[in-house]
């Protein structure tokens, strides 16, 4: 009896020592297949006369996004309710790390728009930048909607909100 509780003990602190050696770097790595070219958080800062796409659920976009950006979802996306004049205008989508937006991104690409971008890190890389976002009444908030508990785990900055 004791020994597996020493076995079970050994086994939950290595799982934590694995869960905290997870970084949205690797993550990304891992889960992406780079079929939207990635934008860097000091890139985007760069740029103007741009298209800021959120492709989080409505519930995250509330709690905090990213000034400018136009709500898009994840589920029920349709680029057809896009409606851009020119497809060859300049967006970017983000989300949580950057996987949700990367299959966003792709639906955009094969529905003709050319110049799409994939925030790398999403709103996770650009909250520890200690860069702003806001919440649903355009006030700047140190909240992240963090997906789940385990997303969560990404986040290094912020106060971390799970619904």
């Amino acid at each position: 009896m004791q020994r597996q509780r020493l076995v079970l003990i050994t086994l939950l602190c290595f799982t934590n020592f694995l869960v905290a050696q997870r970084s949205i770097e690797k993550t990304l790595e891992k889960l992406n297949k780079e079929s939207v070219p990635y934008i860097t958080v000091a890139e985007l800062q760069q740029q103007d006369s741009l298209i800021i796409l959120d492709t989080r659920e409505l519930e995250e976009y509330k709690v905090s996004h990213l000034k400018n950006a136009i709500w898009v979802g994840y589920d029920n996306f349709d680029s057809h309710q896009l409606k851009l004049q020119d497809k060859n205008q300049k967006i970017v989508v983000y989300c949580s790390i950057g996987v949700r937006s990367e299959n966003i991104g792709e639906k955009l690409l094969a529905n003709g728009y050319s110049n799409v971008q994939n925030l790398y890190g999403g709103i996770f890389k650009w909250v520890e930048e200690d860069l702003p976002v806001y919440d649903s009444e355009e006030n700047r908030t140190e909240n992240v909607h963090v997906f789940s508990k385990y997303w969560g785990k990404l986040l290094t900055k912020g106060n971390k909100i799970i619904n």
